[in-house]
């Protein structure tokens, strides 16, 4: 795809460079606007579970955390109960159906299923409430916003090639993901410590990469669908970058409760 973009682009067409100027800047728009639009079903989501999760009524609680929050017979089933499986693994599954059937489904349908897989994320970090106060969160949130918009300019604007260092971030990723599950039946601080720092380097650094790969998708010659779904793609790997490096900082950044 690189390839007749360069080719289009070297083209010694009257106009051609300021129509695909404004092409581009009109699909990074729209790649932003769906992920700004998913943040905010995330966010509304999280704060929605954890409104009707917990309570500040004795009479309506069946559980008490030993943070003192109260919960009712949602809250439990969803943070206690067998079901809670369901809510952290549901995310999972849509991204890997939306990532692997995109291709083949509609604008539409695309886009729905990113809506949903935003709302689902949003239900299962809606924990995040009981383990963190609602201040630091909210910090945690803009400073991710703001370290989020720094990175992604960068990757928009740098003439440097990124490619090396997005393969080595993702492998990077892969060997994260070991090392959490491998903490989880050694549970070392230490090893925490590591990851969350390590974290938060491989994500900063996807965010840019992401962000130049994703603007050298766009091709001005594109139909509408087919723009469309690269739209909706390239807004759920910036998600995910953002999601990702507000998560591990939130572990640097979040006061417990």
């Amino acid at each position: 795809m690189a390839d007749p973009i360069r080719n289009f682009q070297t083209r010694a067409v009257p106009g051609a460079a300021v129509d695909i100027d404004q092409g581009l800047r009109a699909y990074m728009v729209k790649v932003y606007n769906l992920m700004g639009l998913g943040l905010l079903i995330t966010g509304l989501a999280a704060v929605g579970t954890i409104m009707l999760a917990t309570t500040t009524d004795p009479a309506s609680a069946v559980a008490t955390l030993p943070s003192g929050e109260m919960l009712t017979s949602f809250g439990y089933a969803i943070f206690g109960s067998p079901l809670r499986w369901v809510v952290m693994l549901a995310p999972l599954a849509a991204v890997f159906f939306l990532s692997f059937r995109v291709q083949s489904m509609s604008v539409s349908a695309a886009q729905t299923t990113f809506w949903i897989y935003a709302g689902l994320v949003g239900l299962s970090l809606s924990s995040i409430f009981l383990v963190y106060t609602t201040a630091s969160i909210s910090q945690t949130f803009f400073a991710t916003a703001a370290a989020f918009g720094a990175l992604s300019l960068y990757g928009y604007t740098t003439k440097r090639d990124l490619t090396a260092m997005g393969s080595f971030l993702i492998m990077g990723v892969f060997g994260l993901i070991i090392a959490m599950v491998i903490n989880i039946f050694l549970q070392s601080s230490a090893l925490s410590f590591a990851v969350s720092a390590i974290g938060v380097l491989i994500f900063a650094g996807l965010t840019a990469y992401d962000t130049q790969n994703i603007k050298e998708m766009y091709f001005e010659g594109d139909a509408s669908d087919v723009a469309g779904r690269k739209a909706i793609m390239g807004a759920l790997r910036l998600y995910l970058d953002f999601i990702n490096l507000f998560m591990f900082l939130l572990q640097f950044m979040g006061d417990r409760r």
